[in-house]
């Protein structure tokens, strides 16, 4: 008896007869990135997490006070540092924003920190604040004849510091990005709002914050993302000194690293992730609306 088939259940070409030219040219030209994301990203990011697979690496770090005040330090960093910056972004977006020359040419100099590299600005800091022979205690000794302060021998002025540097070291990307937020507003709304005889207050309050309020909070997401990541305005300002007291969760998985500590260190970057984690979450969130 003699078996028929339909045409759903016929026998296809095979996979590279149903390819076009430009789509096989396309898959040609996509590997070679494929291979390069599976062996820099793909491998290491499943290697560090294989090699923080020991619960007895979390037990030592529960009991590593460095770990604890790791912890606390970027917490302090999220919550006061990031929110300080994005509001001082958020008042010098006002101000750049106005169409004055001077205020122009002055933007040119405040985009110079965040322009140049990391490293020749804060080693610059580190340097100018050197008990010794930094350019601070220097005018300190001229003017009142007295040797300054180890400004980064105390833990909570050196943290203060590293706030500080990081700081003024991003502060310009997240002004810009305001500011095209603020360019964004129609300005009939200010002229309507200048007629009705509203303050600078009023138009802020009414008018710029409601337009603007889904790009600060994202912004302020998406910083606090980045800052986890970072480790330069700390570990090249403080060193996580003085005696581990400054570290933060960024620079603590290159102090076990330096004492050959290698799952301590994974697990170090793993304990981030309920940092992490949630704020990609809200950020998602947020821009899928």
């Amino acid at each position: 008896m003699a078996i028929t088939l339909s045409a759903s259940e016929m026998p296809g070409p095979p996979l590279s007869a149903r390819l076009t030219t430009p789509q096989i040219w396309g898959i040609a030209l996509l590997t070679p990135y494929l291979l390069v994301f599976l062996a820099f990203v793909v491998y290491p990011v499943c290697y560090g997490l294989w090699l923080a697979r020991h619960p007895a690496s979390y037990v030592a770090l529960y009991h590593d006070p460095i770990f604890a005040r790791a912890a606390l330090n970027t917490l302090i960093f999220l919550v006061i540092g990031i929110n300080f910056k994005m509001m001082v972004a958020l008042f010098l977006s006002g101000f750049f924003v106005q169409s004055r020359s001077w205020i122009k040419w002055l933007s040119v100099l405040f985009i110079l920190p965040w322009a140049v590299p990391s490293i020749p600005t804060i080693l610059s800091v580190r340097f100018m604040f050197n008990p010794e022979w930094g350019v601070v205690n220097t005018l300190i000794f001229k003017l009142t004849g007295e040797d300054g302060p180890n400004w980064l021998n105390d833990p909570a002025v050196a943290l203060t510091m590293a706030i500080g540097v990081h700081i003024w070291k991003s502060l310009p990307f997240w002004t810009l990005i305001l500011m095209t937020g603020r360019l964004a507003i129609s300005n009939d709304l200010f002229e309507a709002a200048d007629v009705d005889g509203a303050s600078w207050w009023q138009k802020f309050r009414f008018i710029t914050w409601p337009s603007m309020q889904a790009l600060y909070l994202t912004c302020t997401l998406l910083s606090m993302i980045w800052t986890l990541g970072d480790f330069n305005s700390v570990y090249l300002l403080t060193g996580g000194g003085p005696a581990d007291l400054t570290h933060v969760l960024a620079t603590l998985g290159i102090r076990y690293l330096r004492l050959d500590q290698l799952s301590l260190a994974m697990a170090s970057i793993v304990c981030a992730l309920p940092f992490v984690l949630p704020l990609i979450y809200f950020m998602m969130k947020r821009l899928s609306r």
